[in-house]
């Protein structure tokens, strides 16, 4: 494979994402209602949230809506990856994904497009979110969205690959709702974007603590939560980028006619 062509391929890819999402200015509409509704709402009653030190590397006296901001932000790039999913289950369907698969070039490559396209339209529509609570001035600033930065990026691209090895296993769009809500609002949940996980082990539930240290999705929240203010979560990053590689494999391994489970989805 040459240069050239590797970028004429990624150009292709993530300029086709890129201007289906322009053609939808709902879309960023949507993912920016979503995580500001979640802020003003759930926030309303919980101004101040006590006992955070030992969970939190800021002072715990600061206001409780900081706290939601890497949960809201990666929220954005979750929902966003189950929308790049449920286009290629669309496209899969339409034969779109038969026509990229088979061009002249590495499987894993294209779907690597893929991936990274996904990845930089979710981390577009997370920094608007974050420039937004910026400007609502609740003690974010510009300087903690940069240092934020390599660690959302880091989400969104395990994000976007989940997306991938769902849109493997998905094989018609009328199951995608479903597969959403059992996916979605447990690996949500089930992480410190709201709350810390330690708070769960403290009142008993030791084995929702032991399930949530075990979702990508905590270490993605706790990996961003920390570079907001400067610090590296060394743990947490490596996880995140682990946890990246696997789901893209499974996907990878999944988009192989050959071996993967496309062709017995053909099949069935």
């Amino acid at each position: 494979m040459k240069l050239l062509h590797a970028r004429l391929a990624l150009a292709a890819v993530a300029g086709r994402e890129i201007f289906k999402f322009l053609r939808q200015p709902g879309r960023l509409a949507s993912s920016l209602v979503r995580p500001l509704l979640w802020m003003v709402v759930f926030a309303a009653g919980f101004r101040q949230m006590p006992d955070l030190g030992s969970v939190m590397p800021f002072d715990p006296d600061l206001d409780y809506r900081l706290y939601m901001v890497p949960g809201l932000a990666l929220m954005v790039c979750l929902f966003n990856g189950m929308q790049s999913s449920l286009a290629m289950v669309y496209d899969r369907e339409m034969g779109v994904m038969r026509l990229l698969l088979t061009a002249p070039l590495p499987r894993t490559y294209l779907l690597a497009c893929k991936l990274v396209a996904g990845a930089f339209l979710s981390v577009l529509q997370a920094l608007a979110f974050m420039l937004l609570v910026v400007l609502w001035n609740i003690g974010l600033s510009p300087w903690q969205v940069l240092t934020a930065l390599p660690a959302l990026a880091a989400g969104a691209l395990m994000l976007s690959a989940f997306g991938l090895v769902l849109s493997v296993y998905i094989r018609q769009l009328e199951n995608f709702a479903g597969t959403m809500n059992f996916v979605i609002f447990p690996m949500f949940f089930l992480s410190p974007a709201l709350y810390p996980i330690a708070r769960m082990r403290d009142a008993g539930a030791e084995w929702i603590y032991r399930i949530s240290s075990l979702n990508p999705f905590t270490h993605a929240v706790e990996a961003m939560r920390h570079g907001l203010y400067g610090e590296f979560a060394g743990g947490s990053m490596f996880v995140v980028v682990a946890s990246t590689v696997v789901f893209y494999l499974v996907a990878a391994a999944g988009y192989d006619p050959q071996r993967g489970l496309i062709r017995s989805a053909r099949g069935g």
